[in-house]
């Protein structure tokens, strides 16, 4: 991936190769960050595509983006399912039922999630001088 592309597109590229086949857009709510390194508290929505093009809500994603101390987190949430567990990443992936918060097991899709969100953690990680 390109480090000079904007940030959403390099979300959605992520998205892309994490979620196959859909394709996908990202939105931000509010100004994007000038930088990858800038993005902390952020929140944004991930719309699915079919190959055709055809918009697909019920696979649509928020994945909320927040610093605690030096420590990047993020929150992903299915949006076409209200039921479905959420998933927060930090160091590692925690699965939390969307009812309660409480922990449980990685639902039978939520590798290739799993896998999207170390691949954002490794975007937004600050590179090495």
């Amino acid at each position: 991936m390109n480090p000079e592309a904007p940030l959403l597109e390099l979300l959605a590229k992520a998205a892309d190769l994490c979620l196959k086949p859909l394709h996908h857009a990202v939105r931000l709510s509010g100004a994007e960050p000038q930088s990858i390194g800038d993005c902390s508290d952020c929140c944004l929505r991930i719309e699915a595509r079919d190959a055709e093009g055809a918009r697909v809500p019920d696979r649509d994603l928020e994945l909320e983006i927040y610093r605690s101390g030096d420590d990047l987190n993020l929150m992903l949430t299915q949006l076409g399912d209200e039921q479905a567990p959420l998933l927060w990443h930090g160091n590692h992936a925690v699965w939390m039922h969307a009812s309660s918060g409480e922990r449980c097991e990685r639902p039978a899709d939520g590798a290739p999630l799993e896998a999207f969100c170390r691949r954002v953690r490794a975007l937004l990680r600050p590179q090495d001088p």
